[in-house]
């Protein structure tokens, strides 16, 4: 994670799977998500919460149980809304799914205190 890209590895299971031993694809979506979430992190301090306003999604094959690797990078930034790419491979490389997404960064200490006042 660093200069406005984001690797990470993940570990498919079995339970995580549907009809046929493919992975679900809301796992996949997420997994693609959080790789972007970190890429802006990378480049904007962990005091900026990446919010996910959009994400679109395109599956080319199954994800299989393994590994899979989420590689993500910023496209365009502003001071508030930022763009992303990244993709989800397989171990030899192949892409199961692209995505693209818009976020907007907001200052963690605010999104921390949102989430603790619907609590009370």
């Amino acid at each position: 994670m660093e200069g406005g890209r984001a690797i990470i590895e993940y570990e498919a299971g079995l339970h995580m799977c549907h009809s046929g031993g493919v992975v679900q694809g809301g796992f996949v979506t997420g997994w693609i998500d959080a790789a972007m979430a970190h890429a802006l992190i990378s480049q904007f301090g962990r005091d900026m919460a990446p919010m996910t306003l959009e994400v679109k999604v395109s599956f080319y094959a199954s994800a299989r149980p393994g590994l899979v690797i989420a590689e993500a990078w910023i496209e365009r930034a502003g001071k508030s809304t930022c763009f992303a790419e990244g993709r989800l491979t397989d171990p030899q490389g192949n892409v199961v799914a692209k995505a693209s997404a818009t976020f907007r960064l907001m200052p963690l200490q605010k999104v921390e205190a949102a989430a603790r006042e619907a609590l009370r």
